[in-house]
């Protein structure tokens, strides 16, 4: 790919190149395209795939970790599980200082928005500087915001190249790739939790649910304010 296009130019570039390659191949490209790259996971219900894969590419795959301090005590002691089995030896915890804004942890209560910028986007936007790009483990099937979502994406707002290598996996692939390849599997999920998040905003999904479903149920909200689409946080229901 020539070096001299727009960025914008090589993200389409990339897109369509990679259109039909496998989420290894574009994880290999982005690497090629990006060299500091940072994969951001929350080690969720379906995190482990992207890591276990990822760490096949590049054993040295910096990984970054959110611990927004109202996480469930089963996904920190999942996050020190999968590192240790996968032998991921970069792992960055990174958390926000609450005291000011949030001292007595009831912000989720009042503002869930306001407790997602404060706990996760800030603090991830920090976390970030001075990396090319990051590596995220969305996929189209999730909710109706990341329908058609590509594999690469240009954060306007950054430059950053934003990889999505599972972008175009369903449900059942993550599920056979955690099999195949024995992977640990976050123990709230035989508990009904298809997506994890923080313990006060996260619920089981029901039967026949979206599998987003228990994130911030009741409420006109799909996104923790982590994703950006051309330069704009991804907030269902409410203004960015």
């Amino acid at each position: 790919m020539p070096l001299d296009l727009a960025p914008r130019a090589r993200v389409d570039a990339l897109n369509t190149t990679l259109k039909h390659h496998a989420a290894a191949d574009v994880l290999r490209r982005a690497f090629e395209a990006a060299p500091n790259l940072a994969l951001v996971s929350s080690f969720g219900a379906e995190s482990v795939a992207l890591l276990h894969l990822a760490a096949t590419v590049r054993r040295d795959v910096q990984v970054i970790f959110i611990d927004t301090m109202l996480l469930f005590p089963e996904t920190l002691s999942y996050q020190r599980e999968v590192a240790r089995k996968l032998g991921l030896r970069r792992v960055k915890i990174v958390r926000a200082d609450t005291a000011d804004e949030d001292p007595d942890d009831t912000l989720h209560l009042r503002d869930p928005d306001a407790c997602c910028t404060l706990r996760k986007t800030r603090v991830l936007a920090r976390a970030l500087d001075g990396f090319d790009g990051w590596i995220t483990g969305r996929k189209r099937f999730q909710s109706g915001t990341r329908s058609e979502l590509p594999a690469f994406e240009l954060e306007e707002a950054t430059g950053r190249l934003k990889v999505n290598p599972l972008a175009h996996w369903s449900s059942a692939d993550v599920q056979d790739y955690m099999t195949e390849n024995a992977l640990p599997r976050h123990p709230l999920v035989a508990r009904g939790y298809a997506s994890i998040g923080c313990a006060p905003c996260t619920s089981p999904v029901k039967d026949g649910e979206d599998a987003r479903a228990g994130r911030w149920r009741g409420q006109a909200k799909e996104e923790c304010g982590i994703h950006f689409k051309d330069g704009k946080m991804v907030r269902t229901g409410t203004t960015t």
